[in-house]
């Protein structure tokens, strides 16, 4: 499809999700944030939450995803304290299972909702809002000690990637003559990952389709310890992480066929970075949207005063053209995906308009 569409919070967030893994591998269990709002602290131009609304609300899903949600709902939760607002991050797959299994009602998404994720949420009679919250730009990230993968392209990285490159394709000069013969070091997210569905899909050609011996995580963080920690390593993950470590990695320019582009929110708005810039989403339950505390951070979360929390952790706000078009998705009530079922050719404003 053509998607063409930091600060200090990101850093205590980074922080939480780290911590949170920790907690998560010491109990043997999956991730669960409960997100408590801090005292004496408001946003820092939030929009009206209602003030008296309560209840609680449970979300889990993408690590991408996961630093929108952890702000927007520590904001929320500061302007409704009688709100209890869970953020968990088990990737997009693990989110959507949760979520059909009717343990969520929030499913945080760095890509669409899959046929079987549909057909599952349909068995259990859970109708779903498809709601786009925000843009990306998937960043691919080496040390910054690399001085010679500046730019790559989308086949170099099907080299390095693809299926048949494991245990075959081992070092660098493989991938490219012109690169020194040195091993490779690959980092990146685990196969419940949106983000690995996505890249996978994008650069092997069939989502799902890569090498296997690669580190792999659910935790962002993770990669980005591995990628500094070795001149050698190369790894990918959402532009938020690459801008909350970006002085200690170096982002890979990608040429998509029309040169070298970097990662930005400037090229993500001009279309020039694909083919890696991508809409996020979230996905709420129709039945749980009725109740009036998870309609209030829906609402909350798609407010324009709100779209500073999008830019703070590193990610592009939907914008003028496309926030009145979700927003009427949610006042409409308008179930399933419009995404799903969406022409290739499509934009993300004729998606919408649909």
């Amino acid at each position: 499809m053509l998607f063409q569409l930091r600060s200090k919070r990101f850093a205590y967030l980074a922080a939480s999700i780290a911590l949170t893994f920790v907690v998560s591998a010491c109990a043997g269990g999956g991730t669960d944030t409960s997100t408590e709002a801090p005292e004496g602290e408001t946003a820092e131009a939030p929009a009206e939450g209602g003030g008296d609304l309560s209840g609680s609300i449970a979300i889990d899903g993408s690590s991408t995803v996961f630093p929108v949600s952890e702000a927007m709902a520590e904001e929320f939760m500061a302007a409704n304290p009688g709100t209890q607002v869970t953020v968990g991050t088990s990737g997009t797959g693990g989110g959507f299972e949760k979520f059909c299994n009717g343990e969520t009602q929030v499913s945080n998404a760095s890509r669409i909702i899959e046929a079987d994720e549909i057909a599952a949420c349909e068995e259990a009679g859970i109708e779903f809002i498809e709601i786009p919250i925000a843009q990306d730009a998937l960043t691919v990230v080496v040390n910054p000690e690399n001085d010679w993968a500046e730019c790559m392209t989308i086949e170099q990285l099907s080299t390095m990637w693809a299926p048949e490159a494991q245990d075959t394709v081992t070092n660098w000069n493989q991938v490219d003559p012109s690169f020194p013969d040195a091993p490779l070091a690959l980092y990146g997210p685990g196969t419940d990952s949106g983000t690995f569905d996505y890249f996978t899909d994008v650069v092997n050609g069939e989502e799902g389709a890569s090498r296997g011996d690669y580190t792999s995580s659910e935790d962002d963080n993770v990669i980005v310890q591995g990628v500094v920690g070795d001149p050698n390593a190369i790894g990918y993950f959402g532009y938020a992480f690459f801008e909350a470590n970006s002085d200690s990695l170096k982002a890979v320019q990608i040429d998509g066929g029309e040169g070298c582009v970097s990662p930005s929110v400037e090229t993500v708005l001009d279309g020039s970075y694909t083919p890696f810039s991508r809409p996020l989403f979230i996905y709420v339950s129709a039945a749980a949207l009725e109740e009036p505390h998870v309609r209030g951070f829906v609402d909350f979360y798609l407010d324009a005063a709100n779209a500073s929390l999008v830019e703070e952790v590193g990610y592009v706000p939907l914008g003028d053209e496309l926030t009145p078009l979700v927003q009427a998705r949610v006042e409409n009530g308008t179930t399933g995906s419009a995404f799903a079922d969406a022409p290739e050719e499509a934009s993300i404003p004729e998606i919408l308009a649909q």
